[in-house]
């Protein structure tokens, strides 16, 4: 009792003598402990007392900073938040997603992790994730999907070629060419290309398989072949390349963003949610309409 007396403690705390009497009595009662011993008119806290207001102290301080972050996380100013992308996605767009969310709430950690499937675990999947699917695209329970871009492919092809003077090509004018992959991993991207070729009446000879984009368009400035792949994937060109539109068919992915619905409604989700869809409104395309 830091003020002396039980008068005074009453009146610094709001209570009348008597309640801070009969709580000083019932929390000796309950501990086994003298708090308080007579120090002439007033009281001093004894030795047990004080070693039980320290630690009363700390308890306070961490009840406070448990409501603090309580606040903190409902307000969206801290947490975690786990973000999943394809390669394509995340040079394009992930820089602005990340760069819009610590703006706006820097105290939350963002886990980015490069995927290109949706783990079959739900315990492994991220917050958000970046997908491409087809039509009737399921994100499973507890999920839900945002469409964000159509993304048709492109042929991407030396400068020089018998097509470079082109904005556009029939699909079927490159079955005779020399192909350069661009995805070592078989996944639905590359499915959806020969599957339009199929139905273009043609399989593509692949000369050489490069592992990412990036690889395979130098190899296309090379003059080693051409390569298709999807526009947003050849928003950045290297010197030597021609791009085209591709036509009768036109494969395309579409793209799409899956929300934990646990995390649906934090600001942190809906935040990347926000800043994907604007990344994907004002995503470069190698040619013009």
């Amino acid at each position: 009792m830091a003020s002396g007396s039980v008068q005074a403690a009453a009146t610094n705390l709001g209570y009348t003598p008597s309640a801070v009497s009969q709580h000083l009595t019932a929390l000796q009662r309950e501990t086994g402990l003298t708090l308080l011993a007579r120090a002439g008119r007033g009281l001093r806290p004894t030795a047990a007392g004080h070693a039980l207001a320290a630690e009363a102290d700390r308890v306070l301080a961490r009840v406070g900073a448990a409501e603090s972050l309580i606040a903190d996380l409902r307000t969206g100013r801290t947490g975690a938040l786990s973000i999943a992308y394809f390669a394509s996605v995340g040079a394009a767009w992930m820089p602005h997603v990340v760069r819009s969310i610590l703006t706006g709430l820097p105290g939350v950690r963002l886990d980015l992790q490069l995927r290109e499937h949706i783990p079959d675990s739900r315990e492994e999947r991220a917050d958000v994730q970046v997908v491409v699917a087809g039509t009737g695209f399921d994100p499973g329970s507890g999920f839900t999907a945002h469409h964000l871009l159509d993304d048709p492919y492109v042929a991407v092809v030396p400068a020089g070629h018998r097509l470079a003077d082109r904005p556009e090509t029939d699909l079927v004018d490159l079955a005779d060419e020399r192909w350069v992959d661009n995805d070592f991993a078989r996944g639905w991207c590359r499915a959806n290309l020969l599957e339009a070729c199929t139905a273009a009446g043609f399989r593509p000879a692949f000369r050489v398989e490069a592992h990412d984009y990036r690889t395979a368009l130098a190899f296309v400035a090379a003059g080693i072949g051409l390569t298709v792949l999807p526009a947003l994937g050849a928003a950045h060109l290297p010197d030597g390349v021609t791009c085209l539109r591709l036509l009768r068919p036109t494969p395309t992915r579409s793209i799409h963003v899956v929300v934990h619905d646990a995390v649906e409604h934090t600001p942190a989700a809906r935040m990347a949610v926000t800043a994907l869809r604007a990344a994907a409104q004002s995503a470069p395309t190698p040619i013009s309409p």
